[in-house]
């Protein structure tokens, strides 16, 4: 196959994996958590490692924990973080079992470490539904 063959048909196979609106669905999924989040609850400082089931990366600024149990803690980096929202993978060290305001993640990528950013306080939300 020529190569403008291959890029019209990698652009046509990755244009049916767009919605109307031009994004993914996890691209979608992530701006509908953005938009339709509302605070539940007084921040804090620190979270217990082992409570983590998983986190999503919405974007460079924005970072949800999701908690065993249900509850959702949203991380908002003071300055944000460079390409985190599009690696969506980051790395920390909690020596202590405890995850801080103030700790440092850093953002994971297949060409190895990049920057080292500082987490701010986690919120607790509520994500509505759509």
């Amino acid at each position: 196959m020529k190569p403008t063959t291959i890029a019209a048909a990698t652009f046509a196979i990755l244009a049916g994996c767009t919605g109307e609106n031009g994004l993914t669905p996890h691209q979608d999924a992530d701006r509908r958590a953005l938009e339709n989040a509302r605070d539940a609850g007084e921040a804090q400082d620190c979270v217990i490692r082992r409570n983590i089931r998983n986190t999503v990366v919405l974007d460079d600024q924005t970072i949800d924990f999701h908690m065993h149990g249900g509850r959702i803690l949203r991380n908002r980096l003071p300055g944000g973080c460079p390409r985190l929202g599009f690696e969506e993978s980051f790395s920390y060290r909690a020596p202590t079992g405890r995850l801080c305001s103030g700790d440092l993640i850093t953002v994971r990528s297949s060409t190895g470490p990049g920057p080292a950013c500082p987490l701010g306080r986690f919120q607790p939300v509520e994500i509505a539904p759509r």
